[in-house]
């Protein structure tokens, strides 16, 4: 199930800013150089974001411990920046648990240690059958 228009289109003006990160600086940083450039171009853009979020995690009705988000963008979009030589499986379930845990609908992972940032990029989407009950 794909998510609202509004926003996919909001993944879609993030993910070009991420291009333009990944065209200036290329690959070869650690993750915090393409966050703070990333959250630089974010500014420039006009679309807003919190970094760091922090939330709950809760286990059966108990708080057990916080976790944060790379970016909550606009309060709906969910961006893990990573810089690593290849994404692996537990990167896209660490995306699927943050998104159940803030019950958001839309992440996006973004690796920006490759030759193309298209090959780094990679959508998670809540399906209604994964979401928290």
């Amino acid at each position: 199930m794909e998510p609202a228009e509004e926003l996919d289109q909001l993944a879609r003006s993030v993910l070009d800013a991420a291009m333009d990160v990944h065209r200036h600086l290329g690959p070869g940083f650690l993750e915090k150089v393409y966050e703070e450039a990333l959250c630089a171009e974010l500014s420039l853009r006009g679309i807003p974001f919190k970094r760091q979020q922090s939330f709950s995690v809760v286990y059966k009705g108990r708080p057990v411990d916080e976790a944060r988000l790379d970016l909550l963008v606009a309060g709906a979009l969910f961006v893990d920046v990573e810089s690593v030589s290849d994404l692996a499986p537990i990167h896209t379930a660490q995306v699927l648990s943050y998104l159940k845990t803030t019950q958001q609908h839309l992440g996006l992972l973004i690796n920006f240690n490759v030759p193309l940032l298209r090959e780094g990029i990679k959508r998670v989407i809540l399906t209604p059958g994964q979401e928290c009950g």
